[in-house]
């Protein structure tokens, strides 16, 4: 299995650069695959101890129920009528869980409701999600909205995420999460940054498929992004990062300066999926060298026997173009706080006057300081976005 092999742990000696920007130690990678592992074991025994509580299983039925009835309106409001295919990942390591193919592709038909158990009841994570790194290009001040793709920079494959924050504790959801997401666009540029390798169109000041919101009562949040491209160095990924206690502020932005970081993560997507995608426009442009899932250093890290980083999905009609309906439910302890991990840190912030950079490296080393630890930078604008700007 991929992610214990001793080719895997020694090939973490030979990423030095994963893309500008980012650096990492590999005797740091090993010491997380431990601790990776050692919370997996402790999460796994306490989600055991309430998984099959009524609680629990309610809201299982609730989110049964929710992405039925999403994947319906998506369609309806869509004009799909070709049937939807399902495509049903379960995961070991990440070898593992792209060999074994739980392939359920075939007809889903909104009038066979027995079928919504099979299509719709699987949770990818079912213990502690381990903690990844945020990278080098994560912008704090995003705007509060659903649908992070603008007009400019963001065609591509459609992707409508879910994701459900549960406490690892308890079974429960939760709620009021504040949840970042945000990857690249198909050729492989991030908004929000501008730097050696990521010349944002716009650069601190864009914010293409870059987006927060607050989870609901059953910890839910739902995006509308595009499936990411790829750049040089690193599998495709679409980057995750939630905030608990943030502050909602009077102009309707999401302040989360100083709020306690609760998880970040990264999700990955199979590789057969990836270049079905990529043979469409305009993914097939990008003329940058491939990664694949096996090759990438975080999803060693990100994958283990119990927990898996890739979203189940489900075609929403018969050609990838109709575009992809995945959702992920996460489990993490709600009263951690990762704010002072070496691998999370601001890379820019956006406020009344504009997107600025904060000059954050990640990797471990560069650490605190003038708002790269999540600390409100001297004199910034401590909301998100001026009130004109958080549509």
């Amino acid at each position: 299995m991929f992610a214990f092999t001793n080719l895997a742990l020694a090939a973490l000696a030979g990423y030095a650069v994963a893309h500008p920007g980012e650096t990492h130690n590999a005797y740091h990678m090993k010491r997380e695959l431990v601790a990776r592992d050692n919370a997996a074991q402790l999460g796994a025994r306490s989600l055991a101890s309430c998984s099959n509580s009524a609680a629990s299983q309610a809201l299982k039925k609730r989110s049964i129920k929710r992405r039925a009835n999403a994947v319906k309106n998506i369609r309806q409001k869509r004009g799909i009528q070709a049937p939807a295919r399902k495509d049903k990942r379960t995961l070991e390591d990440l070898e593992a869980w792209e060999a074994i193919n739980h392939n359920m592709t075939g007809t889903y038909s909104y009038d066979i409701f027995t079928s919504l158990e099979d299509v719709f009841s699987a949770n990818t994570s079912c213990i502690l999600a381990p903690e990844v790194t945020d990278g080098p290009y994560y912008v704090v001040g995003e705007k509060m909205r659903s649908n992070v793709k603008e007009s400019l920079y963001s065609d591509g494959v459609d992707v409508f995420l879910e994701i459900q924050y549960i406490d690892v504790n308890t079974c429960e959801p939760i709620p009021a999460v504040a949840v970042d997401i945000w990857n690249c666009n198909a050729t492989g540029t991030y908004s929000g940054i501008s730097a050696s390798g990521n010349y944002a169109a716009g650069g601190y000041n864009s914010t293409y498929l870059r987006g927060i919101q607050l989870t609901d009562s059953d910890g839910v949040v739902s995006f509308e992004t595009i499936f990411p491209g790829h750049y040089e160095g690193r599998a495709v990924h679409t980057h995750l990062l939630s905030h608990q206690n943030a502050q909602v502020m009077p102009n309707g932005t999401i302040s989360v300066w100083n709020s306690p970081v609760s998880h970040i993560g990264q999700l990955f997507w199979p590789d057969d999926l990836r270049a079905e995608v990529e043979a469409t426009y305009p993914y097939n442009t990008n003329t940058v060298a491939l990664t694949t899932n096996d090759e990438d250093m975080w999803s060693i890290l990100a994958a283990d026997s119990s927990f898996d980083p890739m979203p189940q999905y489900i075609y929403l009609g018969d050609d990838i173009s109709d575009g992809l309906f995945a959702w992920i439910q996460i489990g993490v302890n709600a009263s951690a706080d990762y704010s002072e991990d070496d691998y999370y840190g601001v890379a820019a912030y956006i406020d009344a006057e504009g997107g600025h950079s904060t000059g954050y490296t990640v990797g471990g080393g560069s650490g605190g300081g003038n708002g790269t630890n999540g600390t409100a930078p001297s004199g910034s604008f401590s909301s998100a976005f001026p009130s004109s700007s958080s549509a």
